[in-house]
């Protein structure tokens, strides 16, 4: 049976990292991932938006060797600031199954697959410009095949189909295993 999936929060004593866009918070969780920090984008609290709908929750302890590896990469950021609580960005995934195949849907963008193949038979959604890239890279091609959209793209819009290409690729393992 296919169905949806929370992610919950792993990040203790909590800070936040304040973008000015999307793409930085992106190229900033990829540089700190990489250097096995333990991390999250997350919606940040209206009040705490400077243009940029993403933050990145990290670890408060490790706030001066973060913002000393983010530097050297020339990562821009805003300001990090102790975590008093954020909205979840992935929070909503919606899955809807049509028999033979499955769409998942996080935010505006939807990814459909093939339930016996794992084969990616549409993505939609979107006004983003790496979407058509993405779209072009990833369909008729199998969920385990693909390189994530978070690795290929660079947006809001690769962010959200990341997470509905995560849950579907989740879904279909789940399944044919």
């Amino acid at each position: 049976m296919f169905f949806s999936k929370k992610e919950k929060s792993s990040v203790a004593d909590g800070g936040l990292i304040i973008f000015a866009n999307v793409e930085d918070a992106i190229r900033a969780e990829k540089i700190l991932r990489a250097g096995s920090f333990e991390t999250r984008l997350v919606a940040p609290p209206p009040a705490l938006r400077r243009g940029c709908d993403l933050a990145l929750e990290i670890n408060l302890t490790e706030k001066p060797v973060i913002e000393k590896t983010l530097l050297e990469k020339k990562s821009h950021f805003l300001e990090v600031l102790p975590l008093r609580g954020s909205g979840e960005l992935f929070n909503v995934v919606k899955v809807k199954d049509f028999g033979d195949a499955v769409m998942v849907k996080a935010a505006n963008m939807k990814l459909t697959f093939d339930k016996k193949t794992g084969v990616i038979l549409n993505i939609s959604g979107g006004g983003c410009p790496d979407i058509p890239y993405l779209h072009i890279s990833m369909v008729d091609k199998k969920l385990s095949e693909v390189i994530s959209p978070k690795e290929q793209g660079y947006t809001l819009c690769a962010l959200m189909l990341d997470v509905a290409y995560r849950e579907a690729l989740h879904l279909w393992q789940s399944e044919v295993a």
